[in-house]
């Protein structure tokens, strides 16, 4: 059973199992609230699979989503049925977009070859596959870029509220950039002058700090809807190397 933290403000990145246990219930303002914020958070990782994983058209791959979302996550409210135990939430969804699909497939087949009484076996009664079945890269890549553009995002606001606006930008451009866009980093001389600091090794220094602020901020938004610190160390090993992977 899922337990509810209590909490009326939900943070990113909206997967809480809490979050999932209060959409799961279906009932009032504060479940759609819920679902909203969950679709909010994993459609665009969906959509990156159906597009460059599954290599659909991009306005057939839209309408897929569509019914996927109306029909079995809002209409047969299926995240009821999602159990932390059996693995991570965004891979539950991944298996449960899958074998819609397929029974999607099936269904429209038999339509076409069969009588119209004919009975389809539906894939969402086979309930012992694991969610952590090996995720696809496009759906990976996207919600490893989801969680780290919710990481710059208070990287920045916490460097703009302490009044230390160089430590992002050079944190943005010796490891952002260069990892997100493959630009070349400048030199610590380069980033003392652009930022007026004493020296390069002031630079250097600045830098140090602003990783270690970013590992933290990195563990926070991990920490928020991963289950323990197993699984949040886990999950940072897996982000980093959706991280190393070529874009799509």
């Amino acid at each position: 059973m899922c337990a509810k933290d209590g909490s009326d403000e939900f943070e990113f990145p909206t997967t809480r199992w809490s979050l999932v246990c209060r959409a799961g219930t279906g009932l009032g303002s504060e479940a759609r609230r819920a679902m909203e914020q969950l679709l909010r958070a994993y459609l665009p990782a969906l959509r990156a699979h159906l597009i460059f994983d599954r290599r659909i058209d991009r306005d057939r791959a839209d309408d897929i989503l569509q019914a996927f979302a109306t029909d079995k996550l809002i209409e047969q409210n299926v995240v009821a049925a999602a159990d932390p135990s059996r693995g991570r939430f965004r891979n539950f969804l991944l298996v449960t977009l899958q074998r819609f699909m397929i029974d999607r497939a099936r269904q429209e087949k038999s339509q076409r070859r069969a009588p119209e009484n004919r009975k389809v076996e539906s894939l969402d009664d086979q309930t012992d596959a694991s969610y952590d079945e090996p995720p696809c890269d496009a759906f990976d890549r996207a919600w490893a870029h989801e969680v780290l553009n919710e990481v710059m995002r208070r990287m920045r606001a916490h460097c703009d509220q302490s009044d230390q606006p160089h430590l992002w930008g050079i944190f943005e451009s010796r490891v952002l950039l260069p990892m997100t866009e493959g630009l070349e980093p400048p030199s610590h001389e380069e980033l003392a002058k652009r930022y007026t600091l004493p020296s390069a090794s002031h630079a250097s220094n600045a830098l140090g700090s602003a990783k270690r602020l970013f590992t933290r901020l990195f563990r926070e938004v991990v920490g928020e809807y991963a289950q323990d610190d197993a699984e949040v160390d886990a999950e940072l090993r897996d982000l980093w190397d959706a991280f190393a992977k070529r874009r799509p």
